[in-house]
């Protein structure tokens, strides 16, 4: 009986197989932003398979992958024909397509030429509105290949980016130039056309990397869809990036062992390191312990923002004069990429340390006055306009609240809030504003609450980010947004469906969650009517319409809790 089964087994796999082949779409490009990449991955998957299902090809997974200079989808056991379906189309009347003898009339003839069907193979069915002669119709499926020449340029256009570009006379818009097309199904190239450029089964290997006779730089013959991956890295391409996740993070641990210390953990960053590289290799690096005069957050936001670097900890959370670059070479001798990282990293942090040390020099009391020359918005005045109305409005929300003792520090940290924009510091680091200010504020002299307020100012920095903890800086934090959020909708700049160039909609969820998780009992309505108060007072008052502005009618008239 065993031998009777095993064969039958095989032709039943061997069925299966036959009814289906892998597809491989590789777009290949110049160097992507790494952000990009995720996103582009995303909607191609969700795309292929919404579209393949339109299509009634049948598959049994749909994967997507990117690297800097690829996003490649692959469609697992995808059928090679449309499943069959029957197709039916409702024509004239009963009345209309036969005559009173039941031979066909004109209507009747034209309909089915129309449907490609014979006149007596015309049903006459009944509905609602009566007997209707209906159409119907095998569909047998067309081939795969057919239907995925179609579709692919469909799918390749359909991707968006935060920014795209045109470089060729096809005037496509992409996020970068695309320089090859693979398009595997099986062994066979899908014929398909995409920005003028042409697709074939070739694609081309790591810029620098290659192993035993590929030579870096090579373009690349791939066989099948099934060979993809294999002949990808043996040309020095780790092409899923969930490996390259894993190689990076083992990298890591590894390292920052070796350096007995603890790495940074960052996922932003860890997901920056995965799309820059292709071939990941990460190396242990060092600077001057010096350096560790300055501030941790101007030190791992110049390892972080402008280099990529991974920080190391002590265990008591002090930094180490080390750092771990990831870098998208192999090579036995790291020594030179080493040093050259080094020596990078040496140019900001002696830049950091020449801005910090500057600084310092001017109080933030005395950059407030500077703000009157910054313009916040040329329909909304200036910075110093800005900071004269969250002064204001804190106060005034910090009496509302029965906490009248802290009037003062919300009014003085509101009133250096914005200073710190004016540092060498933050000009470099644009990520420390806020933090800088308060590091800037105690080196001042200013008192506690109004240090960490400032600090706290642009809490929560992302929808589900931390919360200023103290009460000065959750009413530093709300205020600024409110006054954002009303001037804005007053000048009539508001939100639509597809933009929000002002992250309106991000300041609202951050005015939510502060009031609600801070357990604030606040009317909303006031306080925006009060910010068109001030707006008034400052000459930059539009006339309110009957009933209140848009945003004082959505507010609620309660307190929201």
């Amino acid at each position: 009986m065993t031998g009777i089964r095993k064969p039958r087994s095989v032709r039943q796999r061997r069925t299966l197989s036959s009814a289906s082949a892998s597809l491989v779409v590789e777009i290949g490009t110049e160097e992507l932003p790494s952000q990009f990449i995720p996103p582009a991955l995303a909607s191609l998957a969700e795309s292929a398979e919404r579209s393949l299902k339109e299509q009634r090809l049948t598959f049994s997974a749909v994967r997507t992958f990117g690297t800097p200079r690829r996003l490649v989808l692959v469609v697992e056991s995808l059928s090679k024909r449309q499943a069959p379906a029957v197709k039916e189309a409702m024509g004239p009347s009963r009345a209309v397509a036969f005559d009173s003898g039941g031979r066909a009339t004109k209507a009747a003839i034209g309909f089915a030429a129309s449907q490609g069907v014979p006149v007596e193979k015309l049903e006459i069915r009944h509905t609602p509105k009566g007997e209707y002669v209906f159409a119907v119709k095998q569909d047998s499926g067309r081939p795969a290949t057919s239907i995925l020449s179609e579709s692919i340029p469909l799918l390749v256009h359909g991707l968006t980016f935060p920014k795209s570009m045109r470089w060729n006379q096809s005037g496509m818009r992409f996020a970068r130039p695309i320089r090859w097309l693979l398009t595997l199904y099986g062994d066979q190239v899908v014929p398909v056309e995409v920005g003028g450029v042409t697709a074939s089964n070739r694609s081309w290997g790591h810029r620098f990397l290659g192993s035993g006779k590929s030579r870096p730089g090579r373009e690349v013959t791939v066989a099948n869809a099934t060979s993809y991956f294999r002949e990808l890295e043996r040309h020095g391409v780790i092409v899923d990036h969930e490996r390259r996740r894993s190689m990076i993070v083992k990298q890591l641990d590894s390292l920052s062992k070796s350096a007995r210390g603890f790495i940074q953990r960052d996922e932003d960053l860890l997901e920056q390191a995965i799309f820059t590289v292709e071939y990941p290799s990460a190396i242990l690096g060092a600077f001057n312990p010096t350096y560790l005069s300055l501030p941790k957050e101007i030190l791992v936001t110049a390892m972080k923002e402008h280099q990529g670097y991974f920080s190391l900890t002590r265990r008591t959370g002090e930094l180490l004069p080390q750092f771990i670059a990831v870098t998208n070479m192999k090579c036995a001798n790291t020594r030179l990429i080493r040093e050259g990282n080094e020596r990078v990293l040496a140019a900001r942090l002696a830049d950091a340390q020449f801005f910090f040390d500057e600084d310092r020099k001017v109080s933030l009391s005395q950059r407030v006055e500077r703000l009157k020359h910054v313009t916040f918005h040329r329909k909304l005045g200036t910075l110093y306009q800005k900071t004269e109305r969250i002064m204001a409005l804190a106060a005034r929300l910090a009496e509302e609240l029965g906490a009248s003792n802290l009037v003062n520090a919300c009014r003085r940290a509101a009133e250096v809030s914005k200073a710190d924009l004016l540092t060498g510091i933050v000009g470099e680091f644009p990520a420390l504003q806020g933090i800088m200010g308060g590091e800037y504020a105690r080196h001042d002299g200013e008192p506690e609450d109004v240090c960490q307020a400032v600090a706290e100012q642009y809490l929560p920095r992302a929808m589900d980010g931390e919360l200023p903890k103290t009460l000065v800086g959750q009413l530093v934090s709300l205020v600024d947004r409110l006054d954002t959020i009303a001037a804005f909708f007053q000048a009539g700049i508001v939100p639509t469906g597809s933009e929000d160039p002002f992250a309106l909609r991000r300041h609202a969820a951050a005015v939510v969650r502060i009031i609600v998780e801070g357990n604030l009992r606040l009317g909303l309505r006031d306080a925006i009517t009060h910010v068109h108060s001030l707006l008034q007072t400052q000459g930059l008052f539009v006339r309110t319409p009957p009933g209140g502005t848009q945003l004082e009618r959505a507010a609620e008239d309660e307190p929201l809790e």
